[in-house]
């Protein structure tokens, strides 16, 4: 994204090439439906009609813009689904690139489900341009998290005081695997949280550091590198906003989410469903272990 709000000609690209190669994978695969959705990036993009007709016309793939809203509430339904009803009354998290989900719920559909623009990627371009940040600068993306948060700490808290506090994405398992928790090889059901002192202290020592600095510590790609500062305090405001001293981590999210509708809503009920049941792959289109699906669904994401 540049600082027109458009997406640029290398992201372009990169967006065509990444829809390119998954719908390959989904053909030779011989999955049954691709399910392609796109997020805040083309959301929020001045130019997403004209990324979107390019990947329409050199891929042949429609890739759906979901909302904000409905981007909460798939999350919130993975979350449901993952911890069950046992869990009581979840409080969601989630920090994209763009944007911030927020949640509350007792059912699988959540109370309050908002969207709000403050996404790891987006607070870096517009805050954090320095390579390490300046502690000042950090100091008043602070202070100014904590004003544009009130609110809907406010809204979210309003409908009843959540039993679970959950964080969901790579940004919520880059930070519990920075202060600590299991890594991706221990397994998806072994239990991981993120604490605001773990943050606190975290977030002395990256903002230190440069990028490339914080692309060689562990579960922290070089993409994400450069976001990492921001998303831990996004994730640190909204625990504070929140009154949170601890996030359960959940290894389910959006992804998760759209499929797990899909099979909830498609015509032809449960035997339709169980021949669709299908993986949640990651990024080289292998199935995720112990996801607890196995089959045929391919969903490209962006």
């Amino acid at each position: 994204m540049d600082s027109d709000g458009r997406i640029t000609v290398q992201g372009a690209e990169r967006l065509i090439a990444t829809v390119a190669e998954f719908a390959s994978i989904a053909e030779t695969s011989r999955c049954v439906e691709l399910m392609p959705f796109a997020t805040s990036a083309l959301r929020e993009a001045a130019n997403s009609d004209e990324v979107l007709a390019r990947v329409r016309a050199e891929t042949g793939v429609d890739l759906q813009v979901l909302s904000g809203v409905d981007e909460a509430r798939l999350t919130f339904l993975a979350v449901r689904r993952w911890y069950g009803w046992s869990a009581g009354r979840i409080l969601g998290l989630d920090i994209g690139g763009g944007s911030l989900e927020m949640t509350n719920g007792g059912d699988e559909e959540p109370d309050v489900a908002l969207s709000l623009q403050l996404g790891a990627g987006r607070l870096t371009r517009e805050w954090l341009r320095e390579d390490p940040p300046g502690k000042r600068r950090v100091a008043v993306l602070r202070d100014w998290l904590d004003a544009e948060l009130v609110a809907s700490a406010k809204q979210l808290l309003e409908v009843g005081k959540p039993d679970l506090a959950v964080g969901t994405s790579k940004t919520f398992r880059s930070l519990a695997r920075l202060t600590g928790a299991a890594p991706s090889s221990a397994g998806l059901r072994v239990r991981r949280t993120l604490t605001s002192s773990g943050l606190r202290q975290l977030i002395a020592f990256i903002s230190r550091m440069t990028a490339a600095d914080r692309a060689e510590l562990e579960g922290v790609s070089s993409d994400r590198s450069q976001q990492l500062v921001a998303g831990a305090l996004v994730a640190e405001a909204s625990m504070r906003a929140l009154s949170l001293d601890t996030l359960e981590v959940c290894p389910w999210a959006l992804r998760e989410g759209l499929i797990l509708r899909k099979l909830d809503t498609d015509m032809n009920g449960g035997l339709r469903a169980k021949a669709l049941l299908g993986a949640v792959v990651d990024a080289s289109g292998k199935p995720v272990p112990g996801s607890g699906l196995s089959g045929p669904i391919e969903t490209v994401s962006s």
